[in-house]
C-alpha cells in the first residue's frame, strides 16, 4: 500500500520500514501521525519519513548480536538520506531542479579541490564516473540528518567535515558506491583491531579498546630512540594508554605503558630524529611526562612523508583531549563517561576507513576526530560545554546511542555497568536524542563558518607572506610611508615652519598637563579616529579602500643580489651599534668606570629630589615648554649644539666592559651567577 503525497522512495522506505519493525504500513503511518495531520504536504511526508525511519533503525540496531554494516543496512540507509530529501511528490520535481543547480554551483569547487589533491584515489577519480548515477546521489543535509540519528557513518560534531572529505571529487553529492565502500571499510577495519594481541605482560580493563598497532610483521616499523641507540618494536594504542614492546629474538619484550588517562602535566609533540643525534629526519614523536625524567622518542620510518607520524599525533592528542574533557567537565558517570569514549573510538575506526579509501591522499585527520576537529575551531570551549550538555540529556544506553553500536558491530569486551543498565523500549523513537543534538549542531555549524571567515583572512595574509624578499621591502616601505609624512609634520611643527600651528600645540599641550585632562584628550583623539573611519566607510573609493597600490622599479638580478647586502650590513651595523649601548650602561652600573658612574649617581640624585619635590605636571609642563622653545632662538640652537657635542664626547669616553666568547653552558651560567648580587 502506497501511502498518499509521499515520493516513490518515500514510499519504498516507509514500507521497508514496517518489515523491519513486524507491522502493517497503516498502523506505522498512524503511530508516526500521532494523532494529528500536517496540512502541509511537505512537512507532514518529511515527518512520516523521519519518524519511521528512526523507528526502523531503533529495531535494527537492538540485536547486539546482528552483524548491521552489510550490503542490505548500506542501501537502506542510503534510500533513507534519498527519502528524506524528497519525501512528497513535490519534492520530487524539486530535486531534479536544485540537483542541477547544485552541481553546477559546486562544480567550480570541486575542480579546485581536484587541483589541490591530484594524487586522489583512483576509484574517486576515474572509475567513480562509470559506476554512479546523478539521480541517486544525496547531499549534506540528508547526510548530517542520518548521523543526527545513528552514528555509525558520522558524528553529529563532524558530520559535515565527513560529508565533505567523502564527496571532494564528485560535487559535493555523495554517491551509493563511496557511501557503501565507507561502510565496508568501517566493518573490516573492526574486525581488523578486533584480532589485535594485548601488548605483553599487559592487562586490558574492562573498556579499553585497541585503536591502532604498528610494527608488526604485517605492517610499517616502528623504533623507539633512547639516548644513540634504537629499538624496533611494536606500538598499541588504547583509550586508555600508548603501549610499545620492543622486539625481542623471538618475542617481544614487557610494554612500557604511556598512561594517558592520569591527570598530570604530559604533553606529544613532532620532533627530528638521525644518527648520532643529527636532527635529519622529522618523522617522529616525543612523549613528555611530568612522572618522566626523559621524553619518548618514537619514529615512524617511510620514504616521502611524514604522514605516518601525522596520524599517529593525532590520535594520541584525541585521546588526551578525551581524558582532558571528561575531568574538566568532572564527568564521573560511568555511562556517560563510556558513551564520551564509544563517540571518541567510533570517530577514530571512521578515520581508518577513510584512509583505506583514500590512501593515495590521507584525509585530514581532524575532519573525522571529535574533539580534535572542536580544539582547531572557533570558541572551543563553548563547544566543549555544548558537548557536555548533550551527553548528558542523551540516553548512550538507546540502541542507537554509540555505545550501543559498538556493541552492535560486535565489539564483545566493550559493556556498560550493571548499575546503570536499564530496559529499553525498542519502540521509542530517535526524536529526542536528534533534538537533543540540534543546539551543539547549530553551534558546531557557527563555529565552522566562523572558520572560513578566519581562513579566508589568514589567506590574504598568506598571500602578503609568499612574495620575495624585494617586493616584501617594498611593500614594507610603502606602508610607513603615512607614518613618514606624519614625522615630517610633527618636526615642521616643533620647528615654528608654521608658527600659528606652533604656537595652539604648545598652548593645547600645556593646558591638558595643567588641568589633568590626559584622559580627555585621550578619549578625543579615539573619537577622532572613529570619526576618520566612517568618513572612510561613507566615501567608498574601491580603487583605494579594497587594496594597496605599491609602484616598483624592475630590478636585475644583480640589483636584488646589492640590496639584499645592504640590507644585511644594515642589520649587522644596527645589531653592533644595539650591543655597544647595552655594554657601555653595563659599564657605568656596575662602576666599571668610577668617574662616569659618579656623574651618572649625581645626575639621577638631582632627578628624584625634583620629582619628589615638584608636582610631576609642572615638570612636564617645563619639558614641553623646552622642547618647544629649544628651536626659537637661534643662540639656543648654538648652544645647544655646544651641549649636544660635550653630551656625545661624554658617551664616547665611556669604556665598554669586555665580552668572553664560551662555549661550556655550566661556565656560562657561573658567570651570570656571579652578576645577581646586581
Amino acid at each position: 500500500m502506497e501511502v498518499k503525497h509521499l515520493s516513490a522512495i518515500a514510499n519504498d522506505v516507509v514500507r521497508q520500514c514496517a518489515q523491519k519493525l513486524d507491522t502493517s504500513v497503516d498502523a506505522l503511518v498512524a503511530e508516526s501521525e500521532g494523532g494529528g495531520y500536517e496540512a502541509d504536504v511537505k512537512v507532514y511526508s518529511r515527518k512520516i519519513v523521519e519518524v519511521c525511519c528512526s523507528k526502523a533503525l531503533t529495531g535494527i540496531f537492538s540485536y547486539p548480536d546482528n552483524c548491521i554494516l552489510d550490503d542490505s543496512f548500506s542501501r537502506f540507509t542510503f534510500n533513507m538520506m534519498l527519502a528524506w530529501e524528497m519525501p512528497s511528490l513535490e519534492h520530487e520535481g524539486l530535486y531534479a531542479e536544485s540537483l542541477v543547480k547544485e552541481l553546477e554551483d559546486t562544480n567550480k569547487e570541486a575542480i579546485k579541490m581536484s587541483h589541490e589533491h591530484d594524487d586522489i584515489a583512483l576509484f574517486y577519480s576515474d572509475i567513480m564516473p562509470l559506476l554512479v548515477d546523478d539521480s541517486s546521489c544525496v547531499g549534506e543535509d540528508s547526510f548530517v540528518w542520518l548521523a543526527a540519528l545513528v552514528p555509525v557513518v558520522a558524528d553529529v560534531v563532524n558530520a559535515r567535515s565527513t560529508f565533505e572529505i567523502l564527496t571532494a571529487s564528485t560535487g559535493s553529492r555523495l554517491h551509493f558506491p563511496a557511501y557503501d565502500v565507507f561502510l565496508k571499510e568501517i566493518d573490516k577495519c573492526v574486525r581488523h583491531l578486533q584480532k589485535q594481541v594485548v601488548p605483553t605482560g599487559m592487562e586490558l580493563v574492562d573498556d579499553e579498546f585497541i585503536l591502532h598497532v604498528e610494527g608488526t610483521a604485517t605492517s610499517q616499523r616502528v623504533v623507539r630512540h633512547i639516548g644513540g641507540t634504537s629499538w624496533p618494536g611494536r606500538l598499541t594504542l588504547t583509550n586508555y594508554a600508548l603501549y610499545f614492546e620492543a622486539s625481542g629474538i623471538l618475542s617481544y619484550e614487557d610494554a612500557l605503558k604511556l598512561d594517558l588517562s592520569k591527570d598530570v602535566q604530559k604533553s606529544v609533540k613532532p620532533t627530528v630524529t638521525g644518527p648520532w643525534g643529527a636532527p635529519l629526519f622529522d618523522k617522529a614523536i616525543v612523549y613528555q611526562s611530568s612522572e618522566m625524567q626523559e621524553g619518548v622518542v618514537l619514529e615512524f620510518p617511510e620514504m616521502t612523508s611524514s604522514t605516518r607520524r601525522d596520524h599517529w599525533l593525532a590520535l594520541i592528542k584525541e585521546i588526551m583531549l578525551l581524558h582532558q574533557f571528561l575531568l574538566m567537565f568532572n564527568i564521573k558517570s560511568p555511562v556517560q563517561s563510556w558513551g564520551m569514549h564509544a563517540r571518541t573510538i567510533l570517530g577514530i575506526i571512521r578515520l581508518h576507513a577513510a584512509r583505506e579509501m583514500l590512501r593515495l591522499s590521507p584525509p585530514i585527520p581532524k575532519s573525522f576526530l571529535i574533539l580534535d576537529l572542536i580544539d582547531e575551531l572557533p570558541k572551543g570551549e563553548h563547544l566543549l560545554q555544548e558537548l557536555c550538555e548533550s551527553l548528558k540529556k542523551t540516553d548512550t544506553r538507546h540502541p542507537c546511542s554509540s555505545s550501543s553500536i559498538l556493541r552492535t558491530i560486535n565489539v564483545p569486551q566493550l559493556s556498560v555497568p550493571a548499575t546503570e543498565v536499564k530496559e529499553i523500549d525498542n519502540k521509542g523513537t530517535l526524536l529526542v536524542q536528534s533534538q537533543n543534538a540540534s543546539p551543539l549542531a547549530s553551534a558546531i555549524e557557527q563555529s565552522r563558518e566562523e572558520e572560513k571567515e578566519i581562513d579566508m583572512a589568514k589567506a590574504t595574509a598568506r598571500e602578503v607572506k609568499e612574495e620575495g624578499l624585494g617586493d616584501s621591502f617594498q611593500v614594507f616601505i610603502c606602508l610607513l610611508q603615512p607614518l613618514r609624512d606624519l614625522k615630517l609634520r610633527v618636526w615642521k611643527i616643533f620647528t615654528w615652519e608654521r608658527p600659528v600651528t606652533t604656537s595652539i600645540v604648545a598652548v593645547t599641550t600645556l593646558l591638558v598637563i595643567y588641568k589633568e585632562w590626559v584622559g580627555k584628550a585621550i578619549s578625543a583623539f579615539l573619537l577622532w579616529m572613529v570619526a576618520t573611519m566612517l568618513m572612510a566607510r561613507r566615501s567608498r573609493n574601491p580603487y583605494k579602500n579594497n587594496k594597496v597600490v605599491v609602484y616598483t622599479e624592475p630590478q636585475t638580478t644583480m640589483q636584488c643580489i646589492v640590496s639584499l647586502q645592504q640590507g644585511i650590513r644594515t642589520v649587522y651595523d644596527m645589531i653592533q651599534c644595539l650591543n655597544v649601548i647595552i655594554l657601555k650602561i653595563w659599564s657605568v652600573m656596575v662602576s666599571h668606570t668610577p668617574k662616569h658612574a659618579y656623574v651618572v649617581m649625581i645626575a639621577m640624585t638631582i632627578a628624584a629630589i625634583v620629582l619628589a619635590l615638584i608636582p610631576f605636571k609642572f615638570v612636564l609642563m617645563a619639558l614641553t615648554l623646552y622642547s618647544f622653545m629649544a628651536t626659537l632662538m637661534v643662540a639656543k640652537e648654538r648652544q645647544n649644539q655646544r651641549g649636544n657635542r660635550r653630551l656625545q664626547e661624554w658617551w664616547d669616553s665611556i669604556p665598554v666592559i669586555p665580552v668572553e666568547l664560551v662555549q661550556d653552558k655550566a661556565m656560562e651560567t657561573s658567570i651570570l651567577n656571579d652578576l645577581d648580587w646586581y
